[in-house]
């Protein structure tokens, strides 16, 4: 998921520099979107982890 938010990034920076405007924040929401699902699915997953304790 977080290379799909850095490719979203990419495409929202070369968009910019092309001068398109709407395809790059539309790109630029959605990688941030995408950044903060990550985000909050990489903190679940620590939290349930040390919940669990480490298993041998």
């Amino acid at each position: 998921m977080l290379g799909w938010a850095l490719t979203f990034l990419v495409i929202a920076l070369v968009a910019a520099l092309f001068g398109f405007g709407g395809i790059a924040s539309a790109s630029a929401g959605i990688a941030q979107i995408l950044f903060f699902v990550f985000l909050v699915l990489f903190v679940i997953t620590l939290v349930a982890r040390a919940v669990r304790g480490r298993s041998v």
